[in-house]
Parts: structure tokens; C-alpha cells; sequence
């Protein structure tokens, strides 16, 4: 609404004379929090082009996290109204994705479809009410039954199982169910072609892999497990320039905390390049479609993934909210659960490994929907039934997962550079000497696992946290700060770094000059650079191979060493040069 009191100029009793467009039939969209309002989103997709039909929207403020809610609305030109003034309009029909407030006070029909990935979820509408254990949300009298009235005039469904259970749980709404299949997932096998467009908006290199760590919200999801440590594991134990860690957080959790608060918990993670994009948007869509491995819980971000047949592991799972006989059930039989002593890259391997070809998995995927691809036509259809309007002439298509604007993180920028453990191994070969590197933020690190035995660590001398530099074996010296390599000297840092035995002063084109503590000065080129090559990783390329090689034995002439960082980046060359 605009002013307080004032209703949407479409309904007011004079609104036909201030209207711009005159609407033949009115929409209550039903908002329960801003999961809802997403949700509903994907529905009324199938209302666009279309001006016979205009769409309001009221939220039930019955929810326990609905802060946001309202901003949602608004920042989105969403016209809304109070609950009170929406059930007491004559709207033509309402459409609601979650079960709770007084849905029952609405005089007109009203069309009931899933909060998530279907019905998997046990809930009672009132803490601690009655002894008989509760059924799935959504699918039991408790939710669509008011003082004997079913509160539905039509209720979606996603897969046909839902009819048996139903059946258990309200058998007098099993006249007004239509399997109707479901739109996120639709949408998502639709931005599976899309795959490599979503990886470069997220900002990922050719290459790097997709982790996606999706958290639901309360006690037992992976934010709500703090013991199971998943966020900080998969950033420190997944090399980072062949890893991207993206966490999808449920927007009751970011609402019921405050972003703010959210972000701050999470700061450390992403200074150390942790994706969180804010709830609101669809990027946790689009990082679906790009995504190689996912870690998850018993949200339903966790059954879209398994459906798409992306190898996951759980880092956490709440089986007691979990409605028995569900295909959320099963997903916490059939997917394993995260090991605190086995590497977290070995259980994503054998995750992928072994879950491809699994029937008892894909028979899982196909239990979200029994209508793929069929979605937005059988919604549509059922909508302007209800309506009594024709369907539009063209058809009812899946919309396009957007491409996110930029990779969403919120993080600082910081002025110094982060500390990283770097562990290399150094081979040598008719087509000379070769490097394998990998990267992991020191500050995460909590023991020293066997990724991590015979690291280097390198570091910004100018690092506040100074037990990052104090214990450097690589200084990096970034070119903001130190323009003229050949000012610096190695005795400007020995008596603050005792410990260091090389410094690399960035020079353009992520080029460097290198200083050994015996004065020698090598300068460093990439050959062909690709876009993972940094001044960083052609230090810690010398520093191994140097560690290697007696100094007697260091080139006086120029020498190529081939540089990989990851099992999956294509090698590059890097040529370093004696200067003086």
C-alpha cells in the first residue's frame, strides 16, 4: 500500500477511472514470509503478458520470521495490502505456498501449492498439541481442515506418491488435488543448458569447481550445527584456486538473525573466498545449475540438487523434523552423511564417484516431480480455470533461471593480501622442472592435516595479524604498495622476518621479481598467462622448486617452470629471469 489506509488504486470504488490498465479478474497472492514470496513468484509466472489478470498481494503475518517481508514486497513494486482489508475483498481467486495463518478466513477460492521441493516437512500448528504424531506439512486435516470445512478449493500436488499420503492425512481433500509437477525444478533442468553462463557470472575461472553448501534454517541445519564445522572445512580443506564454496542460507535464517549478524558470523569465511549471495535473489538457482558437488541438509535446496544429480554429501540432517515416508526421508537413508576424519576431497570424490549411476538415487530425482517439463502448462490450466478465463494463445514455458549480476559475497576488501598454506610437490623431466600447487586460507586452518604437512606459508609482510608474516617463508609484496621492485632490498625485512627465504614483489601481468636471501634477484614472466596465474603462485613456484635445488646450483641463466594449480586448471609456464 501507499499511504496508510489507502487501499491499490485498482481497488478502491473509483478505481476504474484512475486505472491505467482495466483488469478483468483480480489475484491475492498469500505471503507467508519471504520464502513464500519467492516461492509464489515462480507460480504467478504464468499470469505475464497477460492484462486481464492483476495480481495483489497480502501477507497473514503469522509467521515467526517474517522480518523482511514487507521490504521484499515493496522493493519489488509488489502492491500489498493488510490481511484484514485482503480477506474481506472480493478477489477472484488466492493463491497461497504455505499452509499457516488464517487461511480459513478467506471467502473466495483458493489454491493451495508446496512450500519447497513438496510436502516433506512434519509440523504442528500449535507446539506440543495433541499425541498423535504429526503428518506432512501441508498434506493432514490439522492444515487444510478449519472447524470441518476443507480451507482449500484446490490443492497442488508435485508428484502423484502425495496422493497415498494424503489420503492418510485429509482423504476429504483428495477431490480437490491436482498433480501439477513443480516449477523450480522445471526451471532448474532448464538452466542446466546454461551451465558454463552461470559459472563465469559467479565468477569462476575455466576450470574451477562449484561447491554449493546450502543451510536450511533451526536446529540441526548445517548453520545450526556448529560441531560439524561445514562452512570452515569445505574453504579449508578444498584447494582454492581450483574451488569455489558458495553457501545458499534460507532466508529464515538470514531474517531471523539480521544480515548483518549472518555476515559478521561468516566474515572470516568469506575474507576467505566464501560466494554468499543474499536470500532474496535466485542466485542459489543459477549456482545449482553450475554446480559440481553439493553439501546439504534436509532443506529443500538439498532435494533439488539430488534430483539434478549433482554428487552430495550432508553435512547435517535433522531427521525429526522430517515427515515419514517422504522422499526427504529417503534422501537421509540414501546420501551420505559427512565424516569429521575423512578428507572432505576424498568423500566429494567418492560421492561422485559412486552416486551417478545409483538406482536407488534415481529413483529418488524422480520422485520430486511426475510431471517434468509439464509444470507451468498444468498450472496455468488449472489457474485460469479457476479464473474462468481462456488461456493465453501462446504456450506456458518454464522461465529462465536470471544470470546473476555479479558474484554475490558482501565481503571486505581488504588492503593486505590473505595468508595461504601452499603445499608442492616438485618433479622434473626431459621438458624441464614442474610444480603442482595447491592453496588453502591459513586463517582456517585448525589442525595440520596431511594436505597441509609440508607447506609453505606466504604472506603480506604488511598484515596486521602478524603471525601470519612472522612465520612466512614467502613474503608477497603486492605492487599498490611497493611500485619499484628494485628498491627493494632483503635486508629491509630480515630483522622483522627472520624466517622468510624469499620475497616476490609483484610486477605487471601478475608478473614478479623474486629476492633469495643470498642477494640473487630472478624476475618472473608468465608465459601466455591464464587467468588463474598470479604473482603469488609464481613465488611459491620458485620457493618450492628453490627448496629443492642447492644454491649452487640456482639458475644463472633463465629457466621455464611449468606451474599447476589443481588437478583441473590447464598448466602454464613461467620463465624467470637473473636481473643484475
Amino acid at each position: 500500500m501507499g499511504e496508510a489506509g489507502r487501499l491499490p488504486v485498482a481497488l478502491r470504488g473509483d478505481g476504474r477511472r484512475w486505472s491505467t490498465v482495466l483488469a478483468e479478474r483480480s489475484v491475492l497472492g498469500v505471503v507467508h514470509n519471504v520464502t513464500s514470496a519467492t516461492r509464489l513468484l515462480d507460480l504467478l509466472s504464468v499470469f505475464e503478458s497477460d492484462e486481464r489478470v492483476q495480481v495483489f498481494f497480502s501477507c497473514t503475518d503469522s509467521s515467526a520470521l517474517d522480518e523482511g517481508t514487507r521490504d521484499f514486497l515493496t522493493s519489488r513494486g509488489m502492491l500489498h495490502l493488510p490481511w484484514n482489508e485482503a480477506v474481506s475483498h472480493p478477489f477472484d481467486i488466492a493463491v497461497a505456498t504455505s499452509r499457516g495463518g488464517d487461511l480459513h478466513k478467506i471467502g473466495f477460492p483458493l489454491i493451495c501449492t508446496p512450500h519447497g521441493a513438496g510436502y516433506n516437512k512434519k509440523l504442528r500448528r500449535e507446539p506440543g498439541a495433541g499425541s498423535r504424531e504429526p503428518g506432512a506439512f501441508g498434506l493432514t486435516d490439522e492444515w487444510l481442515v478449519h472447524d470441518g470445512r476443507l480451507i482449500p478449493s484446490a490443492l497442488v500436488l508435485s508428484h502423484a506418491e502425495q496422493l497415498d499420503r494424503l489420503a492418510d492425512g485429509c482423504p476429504q481433500a483428495l477431490p480437490v488435488a491436482h498433480v501439477a509437477g513443480d516449477p523450480c525444478l522445471d526451471q532448474l533442468n532448464a538452466g542446466l543448458a546454461f551451465r558454463s553462463t552461470y559459472q563465469q557470472a559467479l565468477g569462476l575461472l575455466p576450470g574451477q569447481r562449484l561447491v554449493v553448501v546450502s543451510s536450511t534454517w533451526g536446529k540441526g541445519s548445517v548453520l545450526g550445527s556448529p560441531q560439524a564445522d561445514v562452512l570452515r572445512r569445505a574453504l579449508a580443506e578444498l584447494p582454492a584456486d581450483e574451488f569455489r564454496v558458495l553457501a545458499a542460507v534460507h532466508p529464515n535464517a538470514w531474517y531471523g538473525h539480521g544480515a548483518w549478524q549472518v555476515r559478521t558470523w561468516l566474515a572470516p569465511l568469506i575474507d576467505a573466498g566464501l560466494i554468499l549471495p543474499p536470500p532474496e535473489t535466485e542466485v542459489w538457482k543459477s549456482a545449482l545449475c553450475a554446480a559440481d558437488f553439493l553439501i546439504g541438509d534436509h532443506g529443500s535446496l538439498t532435494m533439488y540438487g539430488v534430483a539434478l544429480g549433482i554428487p552430495c554429501i550432508l553435512g547435517a540432517f535433522r531427521d525429526s523434523v522430517v515427515a515419514p515416508g517422504s522422499p526427504m526421508q529417503r534422501l537421509g537413508e540414501l546420501v551420505p552423511r559427512l565424516s569429521r576424519t575423512q578428507p572432505l576431497p576424498a568423500q566429494l570424490a567418492h560421492a561422485a564417484e559412486t552416486q551417478h549411476n545409483d538406482p536407488k538415487l534415481a529413483g529418488l530425482r524422480r520422485s520430486v516431480t511426475s510431471e517434468p517439463g509439464k509444470s507451468a502448462a498444468l498450472i496455468r490450466r488449472l489457474l485460469y480455470s479457476w479464473l474462468q478465463l481462456p488461456e493465453p494463445s501462446h504456450p506456458a514455458t518454464t522461465r529462465a533461471v536470471p544470470i546473476p549480476s555479479a558474484p554475490s559475497t558482501h565481503g571486505r576488501r581488504l588492503p593486505h593480501l590473505h595468508a595461504k598454506l601452499v603445499s608442492a610437490t616438485v618433479s622434473d623431466s626431459s621438458l624441464g622442472p614442474s610444480v603442482s600447487l595447491e592453496r588453502f586460507p591459513g586463517a582456517l586452518q585448525r589442525s595440520w592435516r596431511s594436505h597441509l604437512s609440508d607447506a609453505h606459508l606466504a604472506a603480506d609482510p604488511d598484515d596486521p595479524d602478524l603471525r601470519w608474516p612472522r612465520s612466512a617463508d614467502v613474503l608477497l609484496l603486492p605492487r599498490e604498495r611497493y611500485p619499484e621492485p628494485d628498491a627493494v632490498k632483503w635486508s629491509h625485512f630480515t630483522a622483522r622476518f627472520p624466517g622468510c627465504g624469499l620475497i616476490a614483489v609483484e610486477e605487471a601481468d601478475q608478473g614478479c621479481t623474486v629476492l633469495f636471501d643470498d642477494d640473487t634477484r630472478l624476475r618472473a614472466r608468465w608465459v601466455d598467462r591464464p587467468a588463474w596465474a598470479s604473482f603469488a603462485l609464481a613465488a611459491s613456484a620458485i620457493h618450492a622448486w628453490a627448496r629443492m635445488c642447492p644454491v649452487r646450483d640456482r639458475p644463472r641463466d633463465s629457466i621455464r617452470i611449468t606451474v599447476r594449480a589443481g588437478h583441473r586448471l590447464a598448466p602454464a609456464l613461467v620463465e624467470f629471469v637473473p636481473v643484475g
